[in-house]
């Protein structure tokens, strides 16, 4: 009897790719002319496919520790819901949002869950007695119980300190958000403590260049304007998201202070309306999109594979140089050619 080995070595292919052809796995990307030839191959071995047990359709939890309001003023968590939700609907699997109040019993019917956002570690005692594979995004409070996705941040903060001070910046300030984490005493958000460590670390930190609030638009806006009523503005601003960026915008804006002429700002995220602002903000662009999806393929892996090692998963960001970033060596000639140039 032929054997999915066989047919691999008549068409070419892969033995891989010859059980994704036969099983008609709609996610697999191949020419339609390799497809053909495994049929082909297939048929003229004479090869049986033998009924495959139907694919559980999943009924995955979803937690987010962020209202909606907060997606509005932050869209970074906006968007990753949209993935997971997209993602879910395209595999045909069904949804609870669950809340952090739920008891084990009431989420029992669920096969996993999916927790997006910053999570006290009150909260992730409670997600832990619900007895269920559990996806972290954003946040890694347990590697040896919990699946992640989380940001490189300190890869992506280092880069912007390093493009701040390729253009001639030693003056760089800090204006960024705390969340549920650091009002239970646990883990600080990753930007603040890449941003105080590798500026220490180049005899560069200064604290009174830096500003802790919300993710908010308004947070950027009355931050900026105390490092500005203080006295104590630096020639270039790394805010913690686009959002705050734009507050910032609006601060200088009322102050008389142009961008980049006064001071140069760098937001982070990459929002679609990021490269529309005036000028076009320089940006970390972080793949949302990609957190999303792989969060609930992580749990597939969970769930269909039982996986049982917990991994985690780093997804780094890349710089989108526009024009927000003065050169101080070279007047407003912003240093491009390291970096990814964003324009699109």
């Amino acid at each position: 009897m032929a054997t999915i080995k066989d047919i691999a070595a008549k068409a070419g292919v892969s033995i891989a790719t010859v059980s994704r052809v036969l099983n008609h796995d709609e996610t697999l990307n191949v020419m339609e002319e390799t497809k053909q030839r495994v049929f082909e191959a297939a048929e003229e071995l004479e090869y049986e496919v033998r009924p495959k047990a139907r694919k559980k359709r999943l009924k995955v939890g979803l937690v987010y520790s962020y209202s909606r309001q907060d997606e509005l003023e932050d869209p970074y968590y906006l968007c990753i819901r949209f993935a997971i939700e997209r993602r879910l609907e395209a595999s045909g699997y069904k949804k609870q949002v669950v809340s952090l109040q739920n008891s084990a019993e009431s989420v029992a019917g669920v096969d996993g869950v999916i927790c997006s956002g910053t999570f006290t570690r009150r909260d992730v005692e409670r997600i832990r007695t619900w007895g269920k594979p559990v996806v972290f995004i954003d946040a890694c409070p347990d590697l040896q119980n919990f699946d992640a996705v989380i940001v490189d941040y300190g890869g992506a903060v280092r880069q912007i300190i390093d493009y701040l001070a390729a253009n001639g910046h030693t003056k760089i300030g800090f204006i960024g958000g705390t969340n549920a984490n650091e009002v239970s005493g646990s883990v600080e958000d990753g930007r603040i403590t890449a941003f105080r460590e590798y500026m220490t670390q180049k005899g560069l930190f200064h604290p009174e260049y830096m500003k802790l609030g919300d993710f908010s638009a308004h947070c950027g806006y009355e931050k900026f304007r105390e490092l500005y009523e203080e006295g104590n503005l630096p020639t270039a601003l790394f805010m913690g998201n686009d959002s705050m960026a734009a507050g910032a915008y609006r601060a200088a804006y009322t102050l008389g202070l142009s961008i980049p002429q006064d001071v140069s700002i760098v937001g982070f995220n990459d929002i679609p309306t990021a490269k529309y602002m005036v000028p076009p903000l320089t940006t970390s662009r972080l793949y949302m999109d990609f957190m999303g999806e792989y969060a609930v393929r992580m749990l597939e892996e969970r769930v269909f594979e039982s996986r049982e090692v917990c991994i985690k998963t780093v997804v780094p960001s890349s710089l989108y140089v526009r024009d927000s970033v003065r050169n101080l060596r070279i007047a407003n000639e912003p240093v491009k050619s390291v970096f990814h140039d964003g324009e699109e």
